[in-house]
């Protein structure tokens, strides 16, 4: 019952609201789209190496340190380019239990993170600047926690994308949807 609701040219956003007698588990996936570029430079980087490789082989007296030396260089590149990638992250809510956040890397790990709905005190929407970027971030204030939680670790979608989430967030931790509030002691 996933539906692409919004989509951009880098990331794309799946929400699936299982409602029903036994399922009442609220899914937001941010999917990264595959890259043709990158798969192409990786291929062709193996591709360099074995041709490299054999041509070492074929002209050289002793190649079995260079062969072990230009092998492990490729093995290096592959993994750094392949298995750390991101495929997408996901925040399941579910009512009365809480909040669980999942990263999944292309080399199939999955990293999961479960915020009690009794320890999540307000979800925030906050725009981060630096030197070189501006983008948006969507965070938990999780009781007991002195740092702010990211609900997406590694990936940065559009402000679009995130506001969905964040409302669904607002709404399960029975917080009101105020963009901008402030709020003073007195």
């Amino acid at each position: 019952m996933a539906v692409a609701t919004i989509s951009n040219g880098r990331y794309s956003y799946y929400h699936d609201d299982q409602t029903g007698s036994c399922n009442v588990i609220d899914s937001h996936h941010i999917v990264v789209k595959q890259s043709t570029m990158k798969g192409f430079l990786l291929y062709l980087t193996i591709l360099l190496l074995l041709a490299n490789t054999v041509s070492l082989i074929l002209l050289q007296e002793t190649p079995g340190v260079l062969f072990f030396w230009i092998n492990l260089f490729g093995i290096i590149i592959v993994k750094s380019l392949h298995w750390n990638t991101i495929e997408k992250e996901s925040v399941l809510i579910m009512p009365g239990l809480g909040v669980q956040l999942e990263t999944h890397f292309r080399s199939g790990r999955v990293v999961h993170r479960f915020v009690p709905s009794g320890g999540i005190l307000k979800p925030i929407l906050s725009e981060c600047v630096t030197p070189v970027t501006c983008y948006w971030s969507l965070g938990l204030v999780v009781r007991g926690e002195a740092e702010l939680l990211l609900v997406f670790q590694k990936l940065r979608p559009p402000m679009k994308m995130l506001v969905c989430v964040w409302k669904a967030l607002c709404s399960a931790s029975d917080g009101k949807e105020r963009v901008g509030a402030v709020v003073q002691d007195q």
